[in-house]
């Protein structure tokens, strides 16, 4: 490849779940890539959370929603402007119609099989055809795709009928750089299992909850937090519990990093009761702050975690509260866990997916 190749990655997800990959990505690769020239897309509204400290890296900020006219004319015309030899789109969503040499990051194939009853149900439902169809075709028309997991790969290969030798795998990470805690002062002292994220449908936090009813018969003191912004799927949650349920689930709203941090070191255990991962990165997150993992045996979180977590099936109410209940009362098992975690942790690392995701690149250019 020759020197100086400008490469334009399309992050519009910066401020999603899926924008810790990006952030990464572009850090590691202005400290390892000092010969291409790159220009960053976000969405305008995160322009000024972007750090660029490499001169040869560029930020250009849109305004094209996801699954819109605009995304499929408006970032076609931004793009082919700026007259890229490669594009790395890290999310499925893209102008389908581009014509020129693209690498796609497809995290997992999650919104193809769930709804979101937090959305407006015809519109979720038009989107998500959108989707099944606009991921078939990136599949296709990329160059080559990136997964974050096996699991991914194999269920994309079965999904959209491309070559496995089409996509590259790229593990994430779990690098926690301040782990500065504060307090949350109701949970001073308190036992609790916690869980950190989203409550979409497929999260499976219903099966969680049905599980600490269980649990709790023999630990009556015991909490269950569950860490994240109150949506409407938190709130549908929160209003459906029983009475004996109310104050001993809590739901911590919006959290700041670091009272998310005490929460991980003063947890019992972490509960990851997910149907469906892509990585499964709480549970790394989990890990590195010494917290025992269970976690659902579902598509790529045993590819993920291996022996650093005890399985549970996500779909066995008792299953769950008995491998739960397990962990919390033998000591043995939790220092294992903690161990495991650490040494598990190894495997990882954002400089690691960025000079492979950079030598994707090179692969792509060069065929």
């Amino acid at each position: 490849m020759s020197p100086g190749k400008h490469i334009v990655i399309v992050g519009r997800e910066y401020s999603s779940s899926t924008g810790t990959y990006v952030k990464n990505l572009i850090n590691q690769l202005q400290l390892i890539d000092q010969q291409n020239n790159y220009t960053i897309i976000v969405n305008k509204k995160d322009e000024n959370k972007v750090k660029l400290f490499n001169n040869n890296f560029k930020l250009l900020s849109t305004d094209c929603q996801d699954f819109s006219i605009q995304e499929q004319t408006k970032l076609l015309f931004e793009i082919k402007k700026l007259k890229p030899d490669l594009v790395h789109f890290t999310m499925t969503q893209q102008p389908i119609f581009l014509n020129l040499p693209v690498v796609t990051t497809i995290h997992d194939l999650t919104t193809v099989r769930f709804d979101n009853p937090a959305k407006n149900f015809l519109i979720f439902k038009f989107k998500q055809l959108i989707y099944r169809a606009v991921i078939k075709v990136v599949s296709k028309k990329s160059k080559l795709i990136i997964t974050p997991s096996n699991f991914v790969k194999q269920d994309l290969v079965n999904y959209s009928k491309i070559a496995e030798k089409k996509v590259r795998v790229t593990y994430e990470s779990a690098e926690f750089g301040d782990k500065t805690t504060e307090p949350i002062k109701n949970l001073i002292g308190k036992d609790f299992i916690l869980y950190v994220g989203r409550p979409n449908p497929h999260k499976n936090l219903q099966n969680l909850i049905k599980a600490f009813e269980i649990i709790k018969r023999s630990q009556p003191k015991l909490l269950l937090v569950l860490a994240g912004q109150l949506d409407q799927n938190y709130l549908a949650i929160k209003n459906s519990l029983s009475p004996d349920l109310k104050d001993q689930i809590i739901f911590t709203d919006y959290i700041s990093d670091q009272g998310l941090n005490w929460l991980y070191k003063n947890a019992l255990v972490y509960a990851f009761p997910s149907l469906s991962e892509g990585f499964g990165l709480p549970g790394l997150e989990a890990m590195s702050f010494g917290l025992p993992l269970i976690s659902s045996n579902a598509t790529c979180l045993p590819e993920i975690y291996q022996n650093a977590a005890i399985y549970f099936n996500p779909l066995d109410v008792i299953d769950i509260a008995n491998k739960i209940n397990y962990v919390i009362n033998d000591s043995s098992v939790r220092e294992d866990l903690i161990k495991n975690g650490y040494i598990r942790l190894k495997s990882f690392s954002w400089k690691k997916m960025a000079e492979k995701t950079l030598t994707i690149y090179l692969e792509a250019l060069s065929n």
